[in-house]
């Protein structure tokens, strides 16, 4: 039970880190901005119906948040490139 709670800490935290890279992205508007805005919704809607078909087919809590972390992290490291 600590596991599932240490990992949706460490979401939420992550997730804060990606908002604000995004929002400095969207900040500079542009081309740049723009397509940071098309891949954020196509990105949410995709998790989201990831994370419904997971658990509809018996997947726990922790695996949809292991799932969410790792699309996180992967957008932190992309947001932090130069």
């Amino acid at each position: 039970m600590f596991k599932f709670w240490y990992d949706a800490t460490m979401l939420s935290l992550e997730a804060q880190r990606v908002i604000n890279l995004r929002m400095m992205k969207l900040a500079l508007g542009g081309r740049r901005g723009e397509a940071e805005a098309r891949r954020m919704a196509t990105e949410k809607v995709f998790a989201a119906m990831e994370a419904g078909i997971a658990l509809w087919h018996g997947g726990s809590g922790s695996s949809v948040i292991a799932g969410y972390r790792k699309r996180v992290r992967a957008n932190s490291r992309r947001l932090s490139r130069r």
